[in-house]
Formats: C-alpha cells, sequence, structure tokens
C-alpha cells in the first residue's frame, strides 16, 4: 500500500491536519515511564501464535536485526522490520462483531508488546470485541542493547520537523495500519467481525498512528478511536472525523501540560468525544495495576464503547 496513491490533494490535506502532531516522534519516552525503574534485559523472540504477515514488505534501508527485550515487568519488541497482526479473538458465543485494532507505543523505537498490546487485546475479547495486536515496522535503533540502553546526553534536544517530513516519517507505519484494517475486513466473515465496526486503539506513539491513520489512512477509516496519553495539540478535524475516546494522567511528563486542543477542535467540528483527564498515573500506565485512577481508564472505554453501542453493557 501506499500513502497519497489517491493524489497530491490528499496527501496536502492529510498534512494541514497533522500539522499539530508534529514533534510526537522525537518526543516520546520509554512506554512504562511511570513504572520503577528497571534494566532491560535481552530475551528469545517470544512465540506469538497466529501473527499474521501484512504483507507492507521489510522495512527500507533496515540492517538491525528484531530483537526482545524485558524491562518493568513486561516486554517489549525493536528494529521491527516485519509488520503483522495478531488476532486476540473472543468466544464465539460472546463475539458482538466489533473489532478494534491495537497500536502499542514506544516512540516509535520500541513497541510495548505486552502492556499496550495482548494485555488490551485480551480484555477486549474478553468482552466480545475481535482484538488484533499490530507489531507495525519501528525506526532502526543499535543492535546492541547496551547501546541502546544509554541515556541520551543531558540537554539533548532533537530538532522539531515540518508536517512534510513528519507524514515521511510514518508513512510505513501508516501503510501497516491500513494493511491491518484492510485485512480485517477481507476476513472479517472468519473473524465474526462487522466490517462498519473496526476501531483502533492506541497508547502514546500508538496514539499518534491512531491519529495519523485516522487523517491521512485514506481507505483505513475507523469507526472510532482511542487516544490515550497521545499528543492532543489542536488540529483541522475532518467532516467525517470518528468518535473519539482520550484518557491522559495530568502528571503525564510528556503531555500533560501541553493543552488539550485536540479535544476542543473534536468539540467545534461537533464530532463525538470523551476526555479523561486522571490526577495521577504518568506516562505509559497503560494495563499496569497501579494505585492511581488512571487504572480504570479502560473500564471508562468500555463504559463508552457500551454507550455508543459497540460492545454489550456490563451486567
Amino acid at each position: 500500500m501506499r500513502i497519497g496513491c489517491r493524489g497530491n490533494e490528499v496527501v496536502r490535506g492529510a498534512r494541514r491536519r497533522l500539522a499539530s502532531l508534529v514533534g510526537l516522534t522525537i518526543a516520546v519516552a520509554p512506554p512504562a515511564l511511570a513504572q520503577s525503574s528497571d534494566t532491560m534485559a535481552s530475551i528469545a523472540i517470544p512465540a506469538q501464535p497466529g501473527a499474521i504477515d501484512l504483507g507492507t514488505g521489510k522495512l527500507p534501508g533496515a540492517t538491525a536485526p528484531e530483537a526482545w527485550h524485558s524491562q518493568y515487568g513486561s516486554v517489549f519488541a525493536r528494529n521491527v522490520t516485519v509488520a503483522t497482526l495478531t488476532p486476540v479473538l473472543p468466544d464465539p458465543a460472546k463475539a458482538n462483531g466489533t473489532a478494534v485494532i491495537v497500536a502499542p507505543g514506544g516512540g516509535f523505537r520500541t513497541l510495548s508488546m505486552e502492556n499496550e498490546g495482548w494485555d488490551v487485546a485480551r480484555a477486549l475479547a474478553a468482552r466480545g470485541v475481535a482484538a488484533f495486536v499490530l507489531k507495525y515496522r519501528l525506526n532502526q535503533t543499535p543492535a546492541d542493547l547496551e547501546t541502546f540502553a544509554r541515556p541520551a546526553p543531558a540537554g539533548a534536544t532533537p530538532p522539531r520537523r515540518d508536517p512534510a517530513a513528519m507524514m515521511a516519517g510514518l508513512a510505513p507505519q501508516i501503510a501497516d495500519a491500513r494493511a491491518a484494517f484492510a485485512l480485517v475486513r477481507k476476513r472479517a466473515g472468519e473473524w465474526h467481525v462487522d466490517p462498519a465496526r473496526i476501531g483502533m486503539v492506541g497508547f502514546s506513539a500508538g496514539a499518534m498512528l491512531t491519529m495519523a491513520t485516522t487523517i491521512a489512512g485514506q481507505d483505513a477509516k475507523p469507526a472510532f478511536i482511542g487516544n490515550i496519553y497521545g499528543p492532543l495539540g489542536a488540529m483541522t478535524v475532518p467532516a467525517d472525523a470518528p468518535p473519539m475516546f482520550v484518557a491522559l494522567a495530568a502528571d503525564d511528563p510528556l503531555f500533560g501540560n501541553a493543552g488539550y486542543g485536540l479535544i476542543d477542535s473534536w468539540r467545534t467540528a461537533k464530532r463525538p468525544v470523551e476526555f479523561h483527564l486522571f490526577e495521577q498515573g504518568g506516562h505509559g500506565f497503560g494495563m499496569y495495576p497501579k494505585t492511581t485512577t488512571s487504572t480504570g481508564w479502560f473500564d471508562e472505554f468500555a463504559r463508552w464503547m457500551a454507550m455508543h453501542g459497540w460492545i454489550k453493557p456490563a451486567q
């Protein structure tokens, strides 16, 4: 799949809408920032039963092989060069026809596959939703984990990027997301999914990919979206923008003090939006059990989905 296949006007419009998202790829911290510090440790690539190659090809110019590590009591993928989609399906007796593509975060350098991927998918499947974990291609990092784990020099501030450069930088990931939507629609009958009820939820960088897919994903067209501790800068909202659920902790060191223009943008466009600002939780809380109320974000997300008729209300 190629971004921009409908012509330059589509690309120009997408660039305008994505302007407010510039900078996430250079700002995202490790996805489990809210957890206590822990040392990265290399692990073997785990079994990923059912993972499907999305057919978007190998990341151009990639030389470092895919590698995994453990940290914060969870597991992370790095140097992903081939995108896959892993179905996590509900009991057929509980399946309600709704599907969600789950995009883990990690600054486009890693993927929090457990805390922001498989755990989320299992929670959705328990509520009758067909979930699909998107392991999208990542920017290359040093093959050696020790080198990768070294902290950036104090005071280092990467340069900001213009919208055109950002679009070019996210082209592989957007292509992966589009391919994921196409695959779920193609196999909708097999997976007991209604093609008109496929949403997407993303975390941190995965939230940015969710927004980019919504704006520039052309044929993806998610029915609803979840932005979990992603950037909330104002943007131009398309007239057919899907309903959006947003969750953020006020003490998030990346986006907690950056304003909430995205919420205002959705409201100004008269598009449905629900926003949960938790007092505490930091960045990257995901499905980690914590004492903060941010742990309840998933239950609120499920209630929101039930309100819209995408899942059955809890009994």
